[in-house]
């Protein structure tokens, strides 16, 4: 994968910049701009290095070009960050588009309309691919959140540029996900967590033959726990995620990685703010009771393992934590976590706004910024984004 540091001489040289600007909107305006801020650092290097910057990015789901969903808060919300014009084309591609990169002076920059206007982005057809590739003199793509998908945007108009490089984000977020699997400090300790085993039983597999230690929390323990003969009440427990768990359980004597599941839980009849949590000794979730977080021993001795470990990869909230009364055991992970001496790796959108909620998202080796990107590299899938810069 070619990097910034080897595309030499930059001056008057269009870029086109594949950024991932999909942030949420309130009012017209950006309501969290930790994506833009995350891509900052390569708008910064390109900018000093005298090039004309053009970003392309998607927003939203849009069917039919709705107004709501143009890039306008985004360029506005650039162009405070950065301290200068950020100026919007009229479209994403046309010939008034390729104009406005034409005039673009040395370290100015352009944002293309949503990307995803355009119906042939997520068809990576050829035609927008090649309208985008004349647009650019380089390409870059620092969008990692979406490397994993082969759209025009990320994937196509790669091959049709030349120059082409990995953007610092996702030079970053490829070496720090990669470093877990390939030459992790032991011992390797995977924290695992969210809704479905079906939705990570591949990175539950991966960690399997590579972790030393495996910890399931969040509603992803109740198949496990089922699987092992445990009643699990009204809590989250599709039959089909029981299979996958059990065929995961009864191949741990073939596997590296010790499997541990919760020891006790926190149950409620209801999720609510208001809630009654109930603390239980053990697993076994009474009738019509729910399961919304690890109990207290649990969270010591997911910590205590977390703590000795000298690598961590944490994806998924132990509990409801968004709910005070079940917020006790992801605030535990999450303080291990950012207590532990080795290297830490968390990714995830739940997993990180975890940590925001807390106050420990500084306090992470890593923090990545795609969520299915990074599952799909955990698991071993090659990235389209990541493989055309090849």
């Amino acid at each position: 994968m070619k990097t910034l540091a080897e595309l030499g001489d930059l001056g008057g040289k269009r870029v086109l910049v594949r950024v991932d600007f999909n942030v949420p909107l309130e009012h017209g305006a950006v309501a969290d701009d930790t994506r833009i801020r995350a891509a900052l650092p390569t708008i910064e290097r390109l900018r000093d290095g005298g090039a004309r910057i053009v970003l392309v990015s998607h927003l939203g789901r849009p069917k039919n070009r709705e107004p709501e969903l143009s890039m306008r808060p985004v360029a506005d919300r650039m162009a405070e960050l950065l301290g200068t014009e950020v100026k919007l084309a009229p479209a994403v591609v046309g010939e008034d588009v390729r104009a406005a990169t034409d005039e673009l002076e040395r370290g100015e920059v352009l944002v293309l309309e949503n990307v995803r206007y355009e119906p042939g982005e997520t068809k990576n057809d050829p035609d927008l691919a090649r309208a985008l590739a004349q647009l650019a003199d380089v390409y870059v793509n620092d969008a990692f959140g979406t490397a994993h998908r082969a759209h025009a945007s990320t994937e196509g108009v790669a091959h049709l540029v030349p120059e082409h490089a990995a953007g610092l984000l996702l030079e970053r977020e490829v070496a720090g996900l990669t470093g877990v699997l390939d030459d992790p400090a032991r011992p390797l300790v995977a924290v695992l967590g969210g809704a479905k085993v079906s939705d990570k039983i591949d990175v539950i597999n991966r960690f399997a033959q590579l972790a030393d230690t495996i910890l399931i929390g969040g509603a992803m323990c109740f198949p496990f726990l089922a699987a092992r003969g445990h009643t699990v009440g009204a809590s989250k427990c599709a039959a089909d995620d029981i299979e996958l768990a059990a065929q995961t359980l009864a191949s741990a004597e073939q596997v590296r990685a010790r499997l541990e599941l919760p020891r006790d839980l926190i149950v409620a009849e209801r999720l609510a703010d208001d809630a009654k949590a109930q603390p239980i000794d053990g697993v076994d979730v009474p009738e019509g009771m729910i399961g919304l977080d690890i109990g207290p021993a649990t969270a010591r001795a997911f910590g205590e393992a977390i703590r000795a470990a000298g690598t961590v990869f944490w994806n998924g909230p132990m509990g409801a934590f968004e709910r005070a009364p079940f917020a006790a055991g992801t605030r535990a992970v999450a303080e291990a976590v950012a207590a532990a001496p080795g290297t830490t790796v968390a990714g995830g959108g739940d997993t990180i706004a975890a940590l925001r909620r807390f106050g420990l998202a500084d306090k992470v080796t890593h923090l990545s910024t795609g969520g299915g990107a990074a599952l799909e590299l955990i698991e071993g899938k090659k990235l389209p984004g990541v493989e055309a810069l090849a």
